[in-house]
C-alpha cells in the first residue's frame, strides 16, 4: 500500500509536468528561450489535470469524464482566469469572428475543445501509458486531491495577477460573463462525474496503430488550420466577413466525426495501448508542426521548437518500444 501511495504521488507530479510541456510547449507557446514561463502554467495546469484525472477516476465515468471535465477546465482557464473569452483586446480574438453576445465565437470554440484534448486527455493518457499499473485508479488520496485543488485555484489567480496584467491590462469581464462561465463549469462537471460510459454503440474494427496516428495527425491539424489564424490572416482559414462560418461549421463538424469514429473504435476490445499512443504521437506531432507556422515568428524560434519537437518524437518512439516489449512479455494483455 505504501509503495502504491507513493507511485501515485509521483505519477500525479509526473502528470502535473507534462501537461504544460503538452499544452503549451510543444506549440511553441512559449517559445524555447522563455521556457521559463512555464513555472506561471506549472500551478493552474499540473493541479487543474491532476484533480481532473482523480475526480474522473473516482466517479469511473473514463474517457468522456476526461473531456468534460478537461472543457470545464478551459473555461476556467480561459473564462474565468484570463477571461480571453470575452476580452475586446486580448490575442486579437475579437476580431477573428463575429462576436456573440459578448463572447469570441471562433476563439471559444478552438480553445475549450483543445483544453478538452491537448491540456487533459493526452497528457492523462500518456501518463496512464507511463504508469500503467496506476491507470484504472486514483493518484492521490482524498487529502491529496483538495490540495490540488487548492493549487488549481491559486494557479488561475496567479495567471490572473501576473499574465493577465502584462498582456490585457484593465479588462475585467462582466459579471454576468463570469457567471456564465461558472454555471458552464458547474454543468460540465457534473456531467463528466455522471455520465457513464454507454454500451448502445456498435463497434467497428479500429485502423491500425500508424493508421491511427495518421487520423489523429489529420484530425489535429486539421482542427487548428480551421481555427486559428496564421501566416498573416486575421481570421481564421484566411476568410473575410461572414464567410468565417465556413471553417467554422466545418471544425465543428470534423469534431463530431473525430469523436463518432473514435467512440466506435474504442467500442471493442481491438483498440489497444499501440492505437491510443499511436493517436496520440500524430496529434502531438502535428499539434508542433501547425507551432511551428503559427507561433513560431524568428528562425531561432523556429530552430528551438524543431528541437523540442525532435526531443518530442523521441520520447513517444522509447514509450511505444517500452509498450510492445511489455505486449510481448504479456501476449493476452492488450
Amino acid at each position: 500500500m505504501t509503495t502504491n501511495r507513493t507511485r501515485g504521488r509521483w505519477a500525479a507530479l509526473l502528470l502535473a509536468v507534462i501537461t504544460p510541456l503538452v499544452a503549451e510547449f510543444t506549440l511553441g507557446n512559449p517559445p524555447p528561450r522563455m521556457a521559463w514561463l512555464l513555472l506561471l502554467w506549472i500551478p493552474i495546469y499540473g493541479a487543474g489535470i491532476v484533480l481532473v484525472r482523480e475526480l474522473v477516476r473516482r466517479a469511473g465515468t473514463g474517457r468522456a469524464g476526461v473531456l468534460l471535465l478537461g472543457a470545464a477546465y478551459g473555461i476556467v482557464e480561459e473564462g474565468l482566469a484570463l477571461q480571453a473569452l470575452s476580452s475586446p483586446t486580448i490575442y486579437g480574438a475579437a476580431g477573428w469572428a463575429p462576436r456573440i453576445l459578448g463572447v469570441n465565437g471562433a476563439y471559444t470554440e478552438l480553445q475549450i475543445p483543445y483544453h478538452a484534448v491537448f491540456s487533459a486527455a493526452i497528457p492523462i493518457l500518456l501518463t496512464d501509458l507511463i504508469v500503467p499499473s496506476l491507470r484504472d485508479r486514483p493518484y492521490l488520496g482524498r487529502l491529496g486531491t483538495w490540495l490540488a485543488g487548492a493549487v488549481f485555484v491559486l494557479g488561475a489567480l496567479l495567471l490572473r495577477v501576473t499574465v493577465v496584467t502584462a498582456i490585457d491590462p484593465g479588462y475585467q469581464a462582466p459579471p454576468a460573463m463570469l457567471a456564465g462561465c461558472a454555471a458552464a463549469v458547474v454543468l460540465l462537471t457534473v456531467a463528466g462525474l455522471r455520465l457513464k460510459p454507454r454500451r448502445g454503440m456498435p463497434p467497428a474494427g479500429p485502423p491500425g496503430p500508424v493508421a491511427a496516428g495518421a487520423f489523429g495527425a489529420v484530425a489535429g491539424f486539421g482542427y487548428l488550420a480551421l481555427l486559428f489564424p496564421f501566416g498573416g490572416a486575421t481570421q481564421p482559414a484566411f476568410t473575410h466577413g461572414g464567410w468565417v462560418a465556413v471553417p467554422m461549421t466545418a471544425a465543428a463538424a470534423l469534431a463530431v466525426v473525430a469523436g463518432w469514429l473514435l467512440r466506435r473504435w474504442t467500442a471493442g476490445g481491438l483498440w489497444t495501448d499501440r492505437h491510443s499512443l499511436g493517436l496520440a504521437t500524430g496529434a502531438l506531432v502535428a499539434h508542433t508542426a501547425f507551432g511551428l507556422i503559427s507561433n513560431a515568428d524568428t528562425v531561432a524560434d523556429r530552430i528551438g521548437l524543431a528541437v523540442v519537437g525532435a526531443v518530442m518524437v523521441c520520447l513517444l518512439a522509447l514509450l511505444a518500444r517500452r509498450i510492445r516489449r511489455s505486449r510481448a512479455a504479456a501476449p493476452g494483455r492488450p
